[in-house]
């Protein structure tokens, strides 16, 4: 998505701006990729401005997380994210913690309150029965690494906006490619969509191996349920079983080489 397409879609996205036409684009630093809101309109200002005085601020730094060699470069690149209203709403930035270099990457599909609260992904109950789930295949938390789709929460935990993952998702990507894993666990509707560029229903895409494409490598994927939902819901419980048994089948193909 090009700077334009970004600013463009922002618009879009936030309602109050929907409607406006950008007159001039002349672009002042600031320290988001970009940030848009209403100020004055003074005679030094350098900035995008419409006729209802909306002004673009952007960053000189946009787009450069793209060149960062490890996930510390990457954050520090991106933890003051504002392209969304999220970016202003949010306590924390949620990241992603584990292995740098691990074969595993388990994702979901945004923080909650807690892991707002902590910035950290998957933290609270939920968390807690994810470091089970894990633990039932072998794995710990300290091995494989952990995110969501979204970095910033969305208000009372709602569904992440098809804006938002736009934004968001070349963030996760670029993780990808710095980590560099063989398998993905991707829990939660939003997240199995996202990463296999899917519409179909979460009962569709679960119980079955999948193949996702990030940067040319080829990387196996299983989505199950949320831990969240598994609270809500403990019925669940038996297929995600039998969801992550199939994905530990599958990575220990790779362990047994």
């Amino acid at each position: 998505m090009t700077l334009g397409e970004e600013i463009l879609k922002s618009l879009e996205y936030n309602s109050e701006y929907r409607n406006i036409k950008i007159n001039t684009e002349n672009i002042i630093p600031s320290g988001a990729d970009f940030v848009i809101e209403k100020r004055k309109n003074t005679q030094n200002d350098n900035v995008i401005v419409s006729e209802s005085q909306t002004k673009i601020y952007v960053s000189s730094d946009t787009g450069k997380y793209m060149q960062s060699s490890d996930l510390k470069g990457l954050e520090q690149a991106i933890s003051k994210c504002k392209k969304c209203p999220l970016g202003s709403t949010r306590k924390n930035f949620v990241f992603g913690t584990g292995n740098p270099k691990a074969k595993i990457v388990v994702i979901g599909e945004a923080p909650g309150r807690d892991e707002d609260e902590q910035g950290k992904p998957f933290v609270g109950r939920a968390g807690k029965l994810l470091t089970d789930i894990l633990k039932s295949i072998n794995l710990t938390r300290e091995e494989v690494f952990i995110a969501n789709i979204l970095k910033c929460r969305p208000p009372d935990n709602r569904n992440p906006l098809p804006a938002e993952i736009d934004f968001c998702f070349p963030y996760l990507k670029k993780q990808m490619q710095l980590i560099d894993p063989d398998y993905v666990l991707a829990v939660g509707t939003f997240a199995g969509q996202t990463i296999l560029n899917s519409r179909d229903t979460l009962g569709r895409m679960r119980g079955k191996i999948h193949t996702a494409n990030f940067f040319g490598k080829d990387i196996k994927v299983v989505v199950t349920y949320h831990p969240a939902a598994l609270l809500r819901n403990p019925n669940w419980k038996r297929p995600t079983w039998e969801d992550v048994k199939l994905f530990r089948d599958e990575f220990e193909k790779t362990l047994k080489h």
